[in-house]
């Protein structure tokens, strides 16, 4: 049995020479891979009475950089903002965010750990909440983002439906 996980790893490593290994599949990590989520970028709203405006917005800096940042607003007010990049650092993609008036507004990274065209999820384990990040292309005028994680022991997910605005 030990041979045969050893002949599969090696397989893998030998057919994903120019890719990453990720979930025991081939994933394309070469710059343009991520061109395949750019469906993300743009604008995107959701609009609630009792939340308010939560705006989401994109842009690709370089063929490396995606540059975002996500904010509620409340009667005008800013009750929430974030700041957002998508950054490719050797062969791995990373989301970093960081949020006002949370751990010094210093980033915290999350992995690129699965990519299709229709969904991106990255993943810190050590992060207290969210652990996983994800985005799913919907329809092309609407995504959901999903924040999970465990709180307190307990999963908990939220999940962000938007549509496209520009």
């Amino acid at each position: 049995m030990k041979k045969i996980i050893i002949a599969i790893s090696l397989l893998l490593f030998v057919a994903c020479s120019e890719t990453k290994t990720v979930e025991g599949k081939c994933v394309d990590y070469l710059p343009n891979a991520i061109e395949q989520a750019n469906w993300f970028l743009g604008t995107w709203e959701n609009n609630t009475k009792e939340d308010g405006l939560f705006t989401e917005k994109w842009e690709q800096k370089n063929d490396s950089v995606y540059m975002g940042e996500s904010y509620l607003t409340l009667d005008n007010k800013i009750m929430f903002y974030e700041r957002i990049s998508l950054e490719k650092k050797k062969t791995d993609w990373y989301y970093k965010v960081s949020v006002k008036s949370q751990n010094n507004e210093q980033s915290v990274s999350f992995k690129l750990v699965f990519l299709t065209p229709n969904q991106l999820a990255f993943e810190n384990p050590q992060h207290d909440f969210p652990t996983k990040i994800t985005y799913t292309k919907i329809r092309e005028d609407s995504i959901v983002a999903e924040i999970s994680g465990k709180i307190k022991g307990v999963e908990k997910k939220e999940l962000f439906p938007m549509k496209k605005i520009k």
